[in-house]
């Protein structure tokens, strides 16, 4: 498939990639320069989920600061 690059130096993934990548908006895209291959190469990036193993018991009140904090963080 062929694109066009717009005058800011952007792209539209084909519908067909998009579903075929299981894309949504909001998703991370990680963006390769292969030089020997003078490719673009665009991975989506898989988001693992953080642990805690703090070795105790958390309290309704440590969640809720934990939680808080991990939303600040993304946002």
């Amino acid at each position: 498939m062929r694109v066009k690059i717009t005058r800011n130096y952007q792209i539209t993934i084909p519908a067909e990639v998009r579903k075929k990548m299981g894309l949504k908006i909001g998703d991370l895209l990680e963006v390769e320069y292969d030089k020997n291959k003078e490719v673009i190469i665009i991975r989506k990036v898989k988001e693992e989920r953080r642990t805690l193993k703090v070795g105790r018991r958390l309290t309704p009140e440590d969640i809720e600061n934990l939680m808080t904090k991990g939303l600040s963080e993304n946002l």
